[in-house]
């Protein structure tokens, strides 16, 4: 039997991608264990929630830190003491130093509320994309790079635009997407069946499902 991967969760607003996340681990979904939830923002009801749920919580607010650099350094220090082998931005809006990325390079995903390249190093992508007039947006996960949301990707879901769309209804339906993809490829990453070829992720084919 394999062991559950042991996961850091970045966020700083809401949580609900970590408690989709949560959510799959729970219903069996997802062979991972959540050893922190790290936020650079303790006001945020993610926060609340995850302790609600009796989630290992961390805060990292870049006012108690002489620099973002110190804060992220203090956070790897904290991810790497508790074993997380995978670093998930579920939600988080501060852009990671070098270091950190470097800390955890091929062990980092990102969900971005846009199909990348599209509206990418933004924090205002569903509003950018209303505003461009696009009749389709979507989601994407990728693996983090130094480069802000240009790391290979992993998973893609396409939302439709209405024309009555609001930047809250939008993002409602971006959510529903984001919170399939992201633990499904945090369960692609688990069983390893991940590679990263240049830009290009190949998912390979499940053994399980394989004839014998």
């Amino acid at each position: 039997m394999t062991r559950p991967l042991p996961l850091g969760i970045l966020i700083s607003g809401r949580g609900t991608n970590l408690a989709a996340i949560h959510a799959a681990i729970v219903a069996g979904r997802l062979d991972a264990r959540i050893v922190a939830v790290c936020s650079n923002r303790p006001e945020a009801p993610g926060v609340a929630w995850a302790r609600a749920q009796g989630l290992p919580v961390a805060l990292f607010p870049r006012s108690a830190y002489p620099s973002r650099a110190a804060a992220q350094a203090a956070m790897a220090a904290h991810l790497q003491a508790v074993g997380a082998e995978l670093v998930v931005l579920a939600g988080w809006d501060q852009v990671l130093v070098p270091s950190f990325v470097a800390a955890f390079a091929g062990r980092l995903l990102n969900v971005h509320p846009s199909l990348l390249p599209a509206f990418a190093r933004t924090m205002h992508a569903v509003e950018e994309a209303l505003a461009y007039g696009v009749k389709i947006t979507g989601c994407t996960v990728h693996y983090v790079t130094e480069e802000v949301d240009a790391g290979p990707i992993i998973l893609q879901a396409a939302v439709p635009v209405y024309d009555d769309d609001t930047p809250e209804t939008l993002l409602a339906r971006i959510h529903e997407q984001e919170h399939q993809l992201l633990p499904r490829a945090i369960a692609l990453h688990a069983a390893g069946r991940l590679r990263v070829e240049g830009r290009r992720v190949r998912i390979l084919p499940d053994p399980a499902a394989e004839p014998r």
